[in-house]
């Protein structure tokens, strides 16, 4: 364990403009949301894997420990690789990694928090267990629901949301953006009895 109190908090998602609206992509939309709270935008990370924003989330003047927001440069599937190279660098450990990420289990809009599991077949988990040799970080699992008919998971997941989900989005990425600091700020119990509803 290290003694930093850094947060490291990680967007799963695709690069690139062709993936941008997925619903795979909500991790990285909610990063956004959290690096505009913060007054910044992500930069290339030295490493060349990954993007960062480094600060606080937190009202001016108000004592909050160091955040890093991140999101991976590769794809989904090859997201553990670049987390394990920010984790390493920013000295977190698991306990401080917070993965915002699409689950299919969920209804649409809704939220799931919780601390450690599976990757309940989710690429990005997978390779983010694999790669910091544990599953036991902090996960806001963001609902985007199953396909409708017998449509393929996977190209659900790569789809664009619908015309009505596109209306309801900002308040879901507003609202994971929140149990992010409330997280940090209060800790699993009080997150969870806010936001798993």
């Amino acid at each position: 364990m290290s003694d930093s109190d850094t947060w490291l908090i990680v967007g799963l998602g695709n690069p690139g403009p062709t993936y941008a609206g997925t619903r795979h992509n909500i991790g990285y939309l909610v990063v956004d949301e959290l690096a505009r709270r913060m007054g910044g935008s992500l930069k290339s990370h030295k490493s060349g894997r990954a993007e960062v924003l480094e600060g606080r989330l937190a009202p001016p003047g108000a004592p909050a420990p160091k955040v890093v927001l991140g999101r991976a440069r590769g794809y989904m599937n090859e997201s553990g690789g670049p987390v394990s190279t920010l984790a390493k660098f920013y000295s977190v450990d698991a306990a401080h990694i917070i993965a915002i990420h699409d689950e299919l289990d969920i209804d649409f809009g809704t939220l799931r928090i919780k601390l450690g599991g599976g990757d309940n077949g989710h690429n990005g988990l997978k390779s983010m267990r694999a790669s910091l040799g544990t599953g036991d970080f902090y996960r806001v699992r963001a609902g985007i629901g199953r396909p409708p008919g017998r449509q393929d998971p996977a190209d659900f997941v790569l789809g664009n949301y619908s015309t009505v989900e596109r209306k309801e989005l900002p308040f879901q990425i507003d609202s994971a953006a929140d149990a992010v600091e409330c997280l940090i700020e209060k800790g699993l119990d009080e997150t969870q009895q806010r936001f798993n509803r």
